[in-house]
């Protein structure tokens, strides 16, 4: 599952004084680790000592926490330690079947001894296979009903770049004097790390280390009917949205929203794209977040990954033929995209997402959850504004800075997730 804590604020770090330990500061320790069953791991432990013997080899592009996971079943994972968490982060909305679901890794052990990867040069079994059950479950779902066909990658940022790609693509082919070219996203999206996703990723903290960005993005206020005219125009190529943001604070576009910005680049020839990669693949108790929305504002283009492999590297990129016919051979390609490990586990995954009874229990944990969380706003109603999302896309909006509470949880046993967002949302 994946569970949001998004602030409207952004946050300060406060500068503490450095004080000498005392021993009741030692004391107050050893009582906290002993009350905790959880206690994050100290700097004599093995997993302190793994983390000082890797850590000077790798990129620090991250800020992780102490514990260092060793083993996943299901919904649990085990660290050095072995202690034993459970994970409502669902490896950032990636392990919807679980962790190290027992017939991905017979798959996975009987496909590796097989064949693994054979290049792109030549056909496989399961590349057309991964696409068309894509194609078939995803017209069956009552979503993205004229789904023609699928461009296989490794990852969710691969899949938006080809996405801009192609729409760069039919904006060129519509429009030969080459003034087509406009790229459309909204605030609070995320929608990658690479130089095109993140250009349409308009987030300080993540464009300011690597400006300028890709020129020809622009940004539109998410949820915001009035000013789609203005900002879809002749010259827009195509947009790119979120039916529900995840990285943005689990925040869903509204129907008016959606159906009026569909309408938009109809008239305007502007392809529009659904990034459904955290939301999709039955998170919302739905195959596709966008399933409930009407025949008009189905997308031309649907990309995806995270669940698609259930921790195996793998993104899809799903089109209709009005996008698909101005696609060439050579205007797109990937060495590893659509290998057959990679394309028979994701076969198998989509089966069962695609499944009406995982669907239907989707919703039913969704109950629960939000009324679980409903009790605990009751309790708290200054920490807990409001509880948003659908399905198993959940988060929880708080007054104040929930990095304390995501320690505390972790402590406890329970993994979740934070998200600060701009305080434009205010």
């Amino acid at each position: 599952m994946a569970f949001r804590a998004p602030l409207r604020l952004q946050l300060t770090k406060l500068s503490l004084p450095t004080t000498h330990i005392t021993r009741r500061a030692i004391s107050s320790t050893i009582a906290r680790q002993t009350s905790l069953p959880n206690p994050d791991p100290t700097e004599d432990s093995p997993s302190a000592q793994l983390i000082r013997e890797h850590a000077p080899y790798m990129v620090a592009t991250y800020s992780r926490p102490p514990p260092v996971f060793v083993k996943g079943e299901g919904s649990w994972l085990w660290d050095a330690e072995n202690r034993k968490y459970l994970d409502f982060t669902s490896g950032i909305a990636v392990n919807s079947l679980g962790h190290c679901d027992p017939e991905v890794a017979r798959l996975a052990a009987e496909q590796s001894a097989t064949l693994i990867h054979a290049s792109n040069l030549y056909y496989n079994p399961w590349t057309g296979a991964l696409s068309k059950l894509l194609v078939e479950k995803t017209i069956e779902s009552g979503a993205m009903h004229d789904a023609s066909s699928v461009f296989i990658c490794n990852s969710g940022s691969e899949a938006n770049e080809a996405a801009i790609k192609f729409a760069r693509k039919v904006g060129k082919a519509l429009d030969p004097s080459g003034a087509k070219t406009d790229v459309v996203s909204f605030t609070n999206a995320f929608h990658g790390r690479t130089m095109g996703s993140l250009s349409a990723t308009h987030n300080p903290k993540y464009q300011d280390p690597f400006a300028p960005m890709v020129p020809g993005f622009r940004q539109g206020a998410y949820n915001d009917v009035d000013g789609i005219d203005a900002l879809v125009t002749e010259t827009t190529c195509g947009v790119i949205v979120e039916p529900i943001q995840g990285e943005g604070g689990v925040t869903a576009g509204t129907e008016a929203f959606l159906v009026a910005l569909a309408r938009r680049c109809r008239a305007v020839g502007a392809v529009l794209i659904y990034d459904e990669i955290q939301c999709g693949l039955a998170r919302t108790g739905r195959l596709w977040a966008h399933g409930h929305l009407p025949r008009e504002a189905h997308p031309d283009v649907l990309t995806t990954a995270k669940a698609l492999g259930n921790g195996f590297p793998i993104g899809a990129v799903i089109v209709n033929d009005a996008v698909a016919d101005k696609i060439k051979v050579g205007d797109h390609g990937t060495t590893f995209g659509g290998n057959p490990l990679a394309s028979r586990l994701a076969h198998h995954i989509v089966s069962r997402l695609a499944d009406p009874a995982l669907q239907a229990a989707v919703l039913a944990k969704s109950d629960v959850f939000r009324a679980r969380f409903n009790a605990l706003r009751d309790r708290w109603p200054d920490l807990i504004r409001e509880i948003r999302g659908k399905g198993l896309i959940l988060g929880l909006q708080l007054s104040q800075d929930p990095a304390p509470i995501v320690k505390a949880a972790r402590e406890r046993g329970l993994l979740v997730l934070e998200e600060a967002i701009a305080a434009t949302r205010a």
